[in-house]
């Protein structure tokens, strides 16, 4: 009988094949586990480190109170340090595909949330969506955190996403002034001002969190704040961006498909429990108009929605977009690749 060369793998392969097979297996078996392991470790908190959970970006719902009193009640809150200036916001990796559709969507909220305010106004706007854009708090690109929530009942971000504004056309004139402040900030202007301000607001309106928050600056007619905790120092904002945009158009046309109040009519349950004039309805029943009283808003909270993205085939990366999943790994980005529309245009 030969002797067994136990130093030879292919001796050992030749002589005992399942057996060799089976050791095999059982050593990855065991790598795969310490490596599981060591993982967890580099991943745990070390002694004597806390488990912050990542704040939930506050619903934009406001207090019942006519717009002379919110004045009052916005002024005397009193105002805190920004705590430092926001860094520059930087590109990274991303395409010229990317980059095109940030600066659609920049322009978009600019000018529909402050199309009207003096450039430094605008400028705030812009920086407040930038630094979401760094913050664990929010998605990691510029367009992801304008359309937060937007197709869902009370869930939106930004209030031109959700009430009807991106119905409008825009004027050229004012859609060029907050273009080219979309595009300033994008390229690295900072507007030191709000610091890292994460939330702001019109000025005649009380939002629910806003006393939670730190009150940092007021510019034009709007209110900014920032985390009042450790979520609002610069050391936060430390998140990097992803270089991945959706397409705005189709953003758009997600958010503005929800149907925020249904159909009704005169005589329906939820109308008859509100008085007055609160209610005016269109001859089709297909719109109808509520006037804000505490017995309207009553009656809308109790509309049950369902999500845009549960209604239709939507795709990963629009869920993710939409705040609703993980990001996609190998669904290709929204829209046609880049250099696709060219390479059309010639064939024909």
């Amino acid at each position: 009988m030969t002797a067994l060369n136990i130093s030879d793998p292919a001796d050992l392969w030749r002589r005992y094949p399942r057996e060799t097979a089976a050791a095999a297996g059982l050593c990855l078996i065991g790598v795969a586990a310490i490596a599981a392991a060591a993982s967890s470790a580099l991943d745990a908190p070390g002694r004597g480190e806390a488990v912050v959970a990542v704040p939930q970006a506050p619903a934009l719902e406001y207090r019942p109170v006519a717009p002379q009193e919110a004045l009052k009640i916005n002024s005397a809150i009193p105002l805190a340090a920004p705590a430092g200036a926001a860094r520059p916001f930087v590109w990274g990796s991303a395409g010229g595909a990317a980059r095109a559709r940030a600066l659609e969507c920049l322009t978009s909220a600019v000018y529909y949330e402050a199309g009207q305010e003096p450039t430094d106004g605008q400028r705030a706007v812009a920086q407040v969506i930038l630094n979401r854009a760094r913050h664990p708090a929010f998605p990691s690109s510029v367009c992801g955190v304008i359309y937060q929530g937007s197709t869902r009942q009370t869930g939106c971000q930004f209030t031109f996403t959700c009430d009807g504004s991106m119905a409008r056309t825009p004027m050229a004139a004012s859609w060029d002034r907050s273009r080219k402040v979309a595009a300033a900030a994008l390229a690295g202007s900072v507007y030191p001002s709000v610091g890292n301000a994460t939330h702001y607001h019109a000025d005649y309106v009380v939002p629910y969190w806003a006393s939670s928050l730190a009150k940092t600056a007021v510019i034009g007619a709007h209110l900014f704040y920032r985390w009042s905790g450790g979520w609002g120092l610069p050391n936060a904002f430390a998140q990097a961006y992803s270089g991945r945009e959706a397409d705005p158009q189709l953003l758009r046309t997600a958010a503005m498909s929800v149907v925020r109040i249904p159909t009704v009519t005169a005589t329906s349950p939820v109308i008859t429990r509100i008085a007055g004039n609160a209610v005016k309805i269109s001859p089709d029943g297909s719109r109808v108009r509520i006037l804000f009283t505490p017995q309207a808003r009553d009656a809308v909270e109790k509309v049950v929605h369902q999500p845009y993205i549960e209604r239709s085939a939507a795709s990963d990366n629009l869920r993710w977009t939409l705040g609703a999943g993980a990001p996609a790994t190998s669904e290709p980005a929204f829209g046609k690749p880049a250099g696709a529309a060219e390479a059309s245009t010639k064939a024909n």
